[in-house]
């Protein structure tokens, strides 16, 4: 992607349903789960590596032991500093004590983080905030075992505040305004207060405190306390927890923005945000790995099966549709035929702004994420011609001479490695003086193979900011001297910011923003414009209505989509640029044809699945014209 995404996290759930003597004894480690858990949090490296996070519980000790473990990291290469930490632990133990290998039991009550369930977390950091304390999986410690409450999740909320408050209404006082802390606090008040009810119900039964405690484990209801929890939430989730005496839940939210899938047989419970990720580390086929539905949770207890319980009504299912095009792994059998069909759709298009000249044009992609769709579009290229070949045989009578049939016969797409990544560069940059120098580099590039008659088409992800193609990559394949330059986006324009994961939530940042407002400057609107667009949003944030409309929405109302990439292609190109630029971005109805079951599109259409969506774009649009950069959610 030229402007890197950043904001996803991956969440990762494992219960064993087995005592660890049975996983010894069947693979031959009592240490399978965390080498599961190593793998889980490796195959989701790609949602985080910023900070990761790992926590586990021990099922069955008694008082006076340990049976919460939790490690973090924010170094580079957080994941593996977490494991070899972990790992450093372990081993120390064994040098003294060997014989611990072969009893599971007393390996489990002697050495940290080796237990029956596990939770781990990859993040980026977000806003500047990379801090320990930021990293996840977050702990709300008590000395009683049911009250012990470790979170995770993959979501950002749009009413922060507002549920900041209601926990200050409750008599809280919260140690940080974070949406993590807060949703775990949030879900804390109502566990105690299940907790202190099933107590009180024990003691008019006459069970002593000591009694109580394993009959509060056997009757608390997770469900009810997430939907008590949940009720206020407006964002995008999936959010995981446990428990300190083993209740475990993974929560999606309502309308399906985050991606949460699970599996499980007669040996663990799994969950994680990827379904490739389940598949390859537990070896299981596509059909076995089920995602969760909308509003519901996965919940466990010890020695049962999990349940699926709905916590929330739906919404209409608006999944990610960026989880499709960049941030999910395109291993996953669907996700690869849907970057396939967004190459294979925005194809026409292309063949367009080539004139139909096939013979002069050299096709490539950048970066890497973007190979997939690159094929589909050489698949629908390759078709093309051998339409075209086709309907001159077939005609009546044939038009052709050996020399135009040859000619026919050997077209073929011209595929080239333009670009390559130097990755060594992009962690070493200067004083701002030399940083445009230096990323001007960061890709290395192939010369000898484009002519001056050439057409150079370029397949991306998305294009966000437009910084990067602007500083570095077109200037980089400008060197090459093509006639023109073509810059295709496999997605949308992106006109809006997310508030549900993404880390896009600067208006002021997207190019489409800026290309629309420099389309009302040509016409002399700007000003007008940007002002009432402005008041409205104002007046709409004031009054907090929760059917705020998106006012950012007129801005680019008067304006076709190809006027805009027109617009961008303009303000993209520089002094000094020789070749012709044209800019190419997909349609949001091509988008949902590829993606038919990921229609969340918000950031591309401006309609956002919940009502804080609206709030925050509106918001997002006071803080530009005022001038501010903070967040708007």
């Amino acid at each position: 992607m030229s402007d890197a995404l950043k904001h996803e996290c991956g969440i990762a759930l494992i219960q064993l349903k087995k005592p660890l003597s049975y996983f010894k004894d069947k693979y031959g480690t009592a240490l399978y789960g965390i080498n599961k858990m190593y793998l889980m949090m490796e195959k989701q490296h790609n949602r985080g590596q910023d900070g990761a996070g790992f926590a586990s519980i021990k099922l069955d000790l008694p008082p006076g032991q340990r049976y919460i473990s939790r490690i973090r990291s924010n170094q580079n290469e957080p994941i593996q500093d977490v494991f070899n930490r972990i790992n450093k632990r372990i081993n120390f133990e064994l040098e003294s004590k060997p014989e611990l290998l072969s009893h599971p039991q007393k390996l489990k009550s002697k050495v940290p983080y080796v237990g029956e369930i596990m939770l781990g977390h990859v993040r980026y950091g977000t806003f500047g905030k990379n801090t320990i304390e930021s990293v996840q999986p977050l702990l709300r410690q008590n000395n009683w075992k049911h009250r012990n409450l470790i979170i995770a999740g993959n979501f950002n909320m749009t009413n922060v505040s507002e549920l900041f408050n209601n926990l200050v209404d409750l008599g809280q006082h919260p140690k940080d305004r974070s949406d993590t802390i807060t949703m775990m606090e949030n879900i804390g008040h109502f566990l105690d207060a299940a907790v202190a009810k099933i107590y009180k119900k024990l003691k008019k039964e006459g069970y002593t405190k000591a009694e109580a405690t394993p009959l509060i484990a056997s009757r608390l209801d997770m469900s009810k306390i997430l939907s008590k929890a949940s009720k206020n939430w407006d964002g995008g989730y999936a959010i995981a927890g446990m428990l300190g005496h083993g209740d475990t839940f993974v929560l999606r939210d309502p309308a399906g923005i985050r991606p949460a899938y699970f599996y499980e047989d007669d040996e663990i419970v799994t969950v994680a945000s990827e379904r490739p990720v389940i598949q390859t580390v537990f070896n299981v086929p596509y059909s076995r790995v089920q995602e969760l539905d909308p509003g519901h949770a996965i919940i466990t207890k010890k020695g049962e099966n999990s349940k699926i319980i709905r916590i929330l009504d739906d919404l209409p299912k608006k999944s990610c549709s960026f989880e499709r095009i960049y941030f999910s792994r395109g291993s996953d059998a669907e996700i690869y035929k849907e970057r396939k069909s967004l190459g294979r759709r925005i194809f026409p298009e292309v063949l367009k702004n080539i004139d139909f000249d096939m013979k002069n044009t050299v096709f490539s992609f950048i970066p890497n994420t973007a190979e997939t769709s690159f094929y589909g579009m050489i698949d629908a290229s390759q078709e093309y011609l051998k339409n075209q070949l086709i309907n001159a045989i077939s005609k009546t009578p044939p038009n052709l001479n050996s020399d135009s049939l040859k000619s026919l016969v050997s077209l073929k797409p011209r595929i080239e490695k333009i670009a390559i990544k130097d990755a060594k560069l992009r962690t070493f940059i200067t004083e701002d003086s030399s940083r445009d120098d230096l990323v001007a580099h960061v890709y290395d590039i192939t010369y000898g193979v484009i002519k001056p008659s050439d057409n150079l088409v370029i397949i991306d992800d998305s294009i966000v900011r437009g910084t990067t193609l602007k500083k570095s990559i077109l200037r980089m394949l400008d060197r090459l001297g093509p006639k023109k330059i073509i810059i295709v986006s496999s997605a949308p324009q992106i006109r809006y910011p997310d508030c549900y994961g993404i880390d896009m939530a600067k208006l002021g940042d997207f190019i489409a923003f800026n290309a629309a407002i420099a389309l009302h400057e040509d016409k002399g609107s700007k000003e007008i414009t940007l002002k009432s667009i402005y008041q409205k949003c104002i007046k709409a944030v004031n009054n907090n209505s929760q059917e705020s409309k998106n006012f950012v929405k007129e801005l680019y109302r008067p304006f076709s989509a190809d006027q805009i990439s027109n617009k961008i292609a303009e303000l993209l190109s520089f002094d000094g640029l020789n070749s012709e630029l044209k800019i190419i971005y997909q349609t949001i109805e091509n988008l949902h044809l590829s993606c038919p079951s990921h229609l969340g599109d918000w950031y591309f259409s401006g309609n956002y699945p919940t009502p804080g969506g609206n709030r925050v774009v509106n918001k997002a649009f006071i803080n530009f014209y005022e001038g501010k950069s903070g967040r708007a959610y």
